[in-house]
């Protein structure tokens, strides 16, 4: 075929996934207006095609999307200007299915569909080209943010040298959880001995009182069972802890400094390390900065998600929580996944608690999995992260 007719959908994916597999010369999007009038709406598809290598011509047709017979009007003068064409059913509105089903009565034009639970296309009619044929397409994590107009930038970890320090995730976790209750107040204490001066680089090493000031006037002694468990595990050397002396330590280097002075850091890591580990995952990226406009400067709308992994076409969003989890925190990772990944995406929270029966219910109205404390001790962390790659129905 020259010319792939494309139902303009809201989810990215429904857009681009036929194009990436079958290659056309050309590509005509039946817009609703909205899309159509929409200066971001051009740019943001070819800069797509040209993030996977791919240039076809693009041409956007507007379309009254809830009306039926303007539709169908609208695609004879489309098929008419492109004879040599096929029409990819998979995305639309239910006015523009129904004036597709008209027109491929009326003409022998081969229509097709793509399948979300069996991840394969279909011939509808006249296209044997597409008849259970599997959409071998994988993207990676920044593919998923490029799909929708954003872009992934830089996180709190270059994800470069992750696994130099896979050796040390496992135990770094297991003294958590033999801390976790105090994890906190831990944390709090390691940031208050080793303060980083805004002009000088950050010491490794440290040399602090074993009593200092903590929020709201409290005072937190050092927590020697827990630095001596960092020390054993080599994330911290030199540990020497003395009431009167005070704590002295160096921490193994700057980026263990940096996930010993962050409270959340050490599940994310544990959590992404299990993601690697299960090898199902074609890409898995630890702290990433998504900007939702693929813009920069002080106006550009950010926010950071912990992990996100790709499988084949299927993005996995998963948000990762010492504390209790809110409501805020789930609406926000709906909602990162809805624009961002549309109906084949999956979410869920990590979270060390076992989580409030009234978190649970709303992150059941969300279809948001949760993966708890429980999971966590018990080690079902890597069958629950299996399980988020179930077919959708």
């Amino acid at each position: 075929m020259e010319t792939l007719i494309e139902l303009y959908d809201e989810r990215p994916l429904e857009n681009v996934l036929g194009p990436e597999v079958f290659r056309p010369r050309r590509v005509v999007y039946i817009c609703p207006d909205a899309a159509y009038s929409d200066k971001r709406t051009r740019p943001k598809l070819a800069a797509f095609y040209a993030h996977r290598g791919f240039t076809p011509e693009l041409v956007y047709v507007k379309a009254k999307v809830f009306d039926a017979e303007s539709t169908l009007r609208t695609l004879r003068q489309t098929v008419e200007q492109y004879p040599d064409c096929a029409i990819d059913i998979t995305g639309g509105t239910d006015a523009v299915l129904f004036a597709a089903g008209l027109l491929s009565a009326e003409r022998s034009i081969p229509v097709f569909t793509y399948s979300r639970r069996r991840n394969s296309f279909f011939d509808i009619r006249n296209a044997r080209f597409a008849e259970e044929l599997p959409c071998t397409v994988v993207y990676r994590v920044e593919d998923c943010f490029v799909m929708a107009g954003g872009s992934v930038r830089l996180g709190r970890v270059d994800n470069a040298i992750l696994p130099r320090y896979f050796d040390c995730m496992d135990p770094f976790f297991r003294v958590y959880l033999a801390h976790r209750k105090k994890w906190d107040r831990i944390i709090t204490y390691i940031q208050r001995v080793s303060p980083s001066p805004l002009d000088q680089p950050p010491r490794l090493e440290v040399a602090g009182d074993y009593t200092v000031k903590a929020e709201r006037g409290s005072r937190i002694s050092a927590p020697e069972q827990a630095l001596q468990d960092l020390a054993e595990i080599g994330l911290l050397r030199n540990l020497t802890v003395d009431e009167r002396e005070g704590v002295r330590f160096t921490f193994a280097d700057a980026q263990i400094r940096t996930w010993l002075r962050d409270v959340g850091s050490v599940l994310e890591l544990y959590v992404y390390k299990a993601c690697v580990e299960l090898g199902l995952f074609d890409d898995v990226r630890l702290s990433a900065i998504v900007d939702w406009e693929g813009e920069t400067g002080q106006n550009a709308v950010t926010n950071e998600l912990d992990v996100v992994c790709t499988k084949g076409v299927i993005p996995v969003f998963i948000s990762c929580k010492t504390g209790e989890v809110k409501t805020e925190a789930l609406n926000e990772l709906a909602i990162l996944r809805d624009r961002f990944g549309g109906k084949m995406a999956k979410a869920a929270i990590v979270t060390a608690t076992r989580g409030s029966t009234v978190m649970r219910n709303r992150a059941a109205e969300l279809n948001i999995a949760v993966i708890d404390l429980n999971d966590l001790t018990a080690g079902r962390l890597p069958r629950r992260l299996r399980s988020l790659l179930r077919p959708v129905r």
